[in-house]
């Protein structure tokens, strides 16, 4: 039977990028002795006043529909909230919502790409922006981010990729893998671009809340010159420990909202009026888990660092933020695929840096989101693999 393209587009990017993952889930099944580190569950639950409201709402009989945009309350609060964190005003207008962020930035690219076109993305990138991109028909251009940048996306390499079928930047600030901040003078750079060559600007904020002491965070959203331009995604999912729920929204320019909500209408038709409720109060309250969050992943990243640099060849990447770390794995004489299946045998299982980006084939990505005695146990026994890795390399 025949199938459409789109399929085509998209073979390969889907589960294939997380096969260590997948094989490390089936082991630990099987009862083997592992440290998972692929993935980035948060390390604590959802909180119980989010658990609450949301029952609250279900017994309320807030299960029936709801309409493209949003529950009215949730598209409130989120106005609110944009405008007092980004200096300019927003309404309800400027607001859609999805289930996650994943839905939303799918929507978005629908919104602002197609075939013959391309989309500006860093490379690395986070592992599903590739399908994505491929799925609106348009092909991504990546845009290398150095480590002796830090990772951060340069306006010089953007410039050098732009083609007359250039339609949009994606960033991710705070970055998946990286755990790279852009800097305002970054974003000036870029939106300065945007405005040169009349590119959309997408920005992935999903990471705000959970910068590391001593970083800020900036977003594109809070230059007013780049008010026509810019598009955010976010959601629930990391600041408020609440992946499950699939509660994320876009904020962007009203007439792009008002010309993607029969695109948003068509794919879902709104998010449940119950788990809207409780993103609402989410909103509106803050988080109480973000901030216990990123302190504790910021102390593993620098027990890692501290470890790794001083008892092996392994270079760690410090993050800025976020819920990953990076590490070359080049002096074990193996590529992080290699390397990834390699210490899965030993124990411990991590990302390859592949998944993310042609850039990062030396590299490995590991999850600061277990607990801290999985932790040392996790570093304990990456230590006695590199060092077993450098005595057979030399």
């Amino acid at each position: 039977m025949r199938l459409t393209a789109i399929t085509e587009r998209l073979a390969g990017l889907g589960g294939g990028k997380w096969g260590v993952h997948l094989k490390a889930r089936q082991m630990a099944t099987d009862g083997a002795d592992l440290v998972e580190m692929t993935i980035g569950e948060p390390d604590v639950p959802a909180p119980q006043e989010l658990l609450d409201a949301a029952a609250e709402a279900l017994q309320s009989g807030r299960t029936g529909y709801s309409n493209g945009r949003g529950e009215a309350g949730l598209c409130a609060a989120l106005a609110v909230s944009y405008t007092a964190s980004r200096g300019r005003e927003f309404t309800p207008e400027n607001i859609l919502c999805f289930p996650g962020t994943q839905t939303a930035l799918y929507a978005v690219l629908q919104g602002v790409a197609e075939a013959g076109t391309e989309v500006l993305v860093g490379d690395p990138m986070y592992a599903t922006y590739e399908g994505v991109i491929r799925a609106s028909g348009a092909d991504p251009a990546p845009v290398p981010l150095h480590p002796e940048a830090g990772f951060r996306m340069q306006a010089a390499d953007i410039a050098e990729r732009i083609t007359p079928r250039s339609r949009a930047i994606l960033l991710t600030t705070p970055h998946n893998p990286t755990g790279a901040i852009l800097t305002a003078q970054d974003l000036q750079e870029i939106g300065e671009l945007a405005i040169k060559h009349d590119l959309w600007i997408i920005s992935d904020e999903v990471y705000e809340h959970m910068v590391f002491d001593g970083a800020e965070f900036v977003s594109p959203l809070s230059d007013p010159a780049l008010a026509d331009r810019v598009i955010a995604v976010s959601s629930i999912s990391k600041s408020h420990a609440a992946p499950g729920f699939r509660s994320g929204w876009c904020v962007g320019p009203a007439d792009f909202c008002t010309a993607l909500l029969p695109v948003s209408e068509t794919m879902l038709f709104g998010n449940q009026p119950f788990i809207a409720d409780m993103t609402e109060k989410a909103v509106r309250e803050g988080s109480s888990v973000a901030a216990g969050m990123a302190a504790r992943f910021s102390a593993r990243a620098d027990l890692m660092m501290q470890r790794l640099h001083s008892e092996t060849g392994l270079t760690v990447h410090r993050p800025d933020a976020g819920m990953f770390a990076l590490v070359n794995v080049a002096a074990t004489g193996m590529d992080g695929d290699a390397y990834a299946w390699d210490l899965l045998e030993h124990g411990v299982s991590v990302m390859p840096g592949s998944a993310f980006g042609d850039s990062l084939r030396d590299w490995v990505r590991v999850a600061l989101t277990i607990d801290d005695s999985k932790f040392a146990t996790a570093l304990d026994r990456i230590v006695a693999h590199a060092n077993r890795k450098k005595r057979s390399v030399a």
